[in-house]
């Protein structure tokens, strides 16, 4: 799908394009999601530059990302998606900055481009030059992040203090395994979410370091003093996310420990059980032979006897575990 964005008489005008090379040379964003094969051949004809493919979009090398071709400045990088949902991922999303416009390939919808379009339908000073417009976004994803990022830490917090209360009640066992598997998977949905998140805020910091490197004169003056705030915003969020990846391992370690903890109460308690019937099941054993020489079969007082010795020998092993605090 093709989208163009522009100002008519300070209003946001949404063109449809129509295949149509005059809209399109018009437009000061365009925004490419999934686009067709024609869609791309247009976009190339007008502005005479090359749209990366989506599997060109996947390469990892700094030098296929980032990038200067003739006059337009070629940045991809991947941003985090689907925050608001269970299945979150990463989605590679190129810009390419000429001197009229910005071109925007995508094959998913960040929240934050949806945020920054409505943005603009109520300022469309927002869509001032194609510089602007790309900072704009780049903005919106941080301020997205962060409120991830808010978000999670809250997550996390919820989690870490059911896990270390639960363990302080007197619950049922089965009740403390149900908090500690939620725990686990929050922990779980929180590490996915701060990799992705990291991973979004490295690509931009990259993004903002080549195109200041460059000081190309498709970004104005007033817009690097936007980056230089872009960059402070971008590592005060990667430090945070360090922050919250290590409360995060430190909360999954103390979760693994009091499962663990769990599992060796339950191994104890079978353990003592095993050990506490040894004595009773040799008692039996020896009585339950079938010899015709044995004192106590014919002795009225045999069965009781047998039974008393049982439960001692049962009675000991437990005692004994006691004193030692075992139990």
């Amino acid at each position: 799908m093709l989208t163009t964005y522009t100002t008519t008489d300070g209003k946001l005008a949404l063109l449809d394009p129509g295949h149509k090379e005059g809209a399109v040379a018009r437009a000061v964003w365009i925004d490419l999601l999934e686009p067709t094969p024609q869609e791309e051949a247009l976009v190339q004809n007008v502005f005479n530059v090359e749209i990366p493919t989506r599997e060109e979009m996947e390469e990892i090398e700094s030098s296929s990302r980032l990038y200067r071709e003739d006059d337009a400045l070629f940045l991809t990088s991947p941003f985090l998606f689907g925050a608001d949902t269970t299945l979150v991922g990463s989605t590679n999303i190129s810009f390419v900055l000429t001197n009229t416009t910005l071109i925007t390939v995508r094959y998913a919808t960040p929240k934050a481009f949806g945020m920054f379009s409505a943005r603009a339908s109520k300022t469309p000073m927002l869509l001032a030059s194609p510089d602007g417009v790309m900072l704009g976004l780049f903005e919106q994803i941080v301020d997205r992040l962060a409120d991830v990022l808010e978000r999670t830490a809250v997550d996390m917090d919820t989690a870490s203090q059911n896990v270390f209360h639960t363990q302080r009640t007197d619950k049922r066992a089965d009740k403390r395994d149900l908090a500690l598997r939620h725990a686990l998977g929050t922990l779980g949905h929180v590490g996915n979410l701060t990799s992705r998140a990291s991973e979004s805020l490295l690509g931009l910091s990259r993004i903002l370091s080549f195109i200041s490197a460059e000081k190309s004169s498709l970004v104005c003056n007033e817009s690097h003093v936007r980056i230089k705030t872009l960059v402070r915003d971008v590592r005060s969020l990667m430090e945070h996310t360090s922050m919250l990846t290590n409360k995060a391992n430190f909360v999954l370690d103390a979760t693994l420990g009091m499962i663990n903890i769990e599992q060796t109460t339950i191994m104890k308690a079978f353990t003592v059980a095993t050990v506490a019937l040894m004595p009773p099941t040799l008692i039996a054993g020896i009585y339950g032979m079938n010899f015709h020489v044995m004192p106590e079969i014919e002795w009225l007082f045999g069965y009781p006897y047998a039974l008393v010795l049982m439960l001692l020998s049962a009675l000991a092993p437990i005692l004994y575990f006691k004193r030692k605090g075992w139990l």
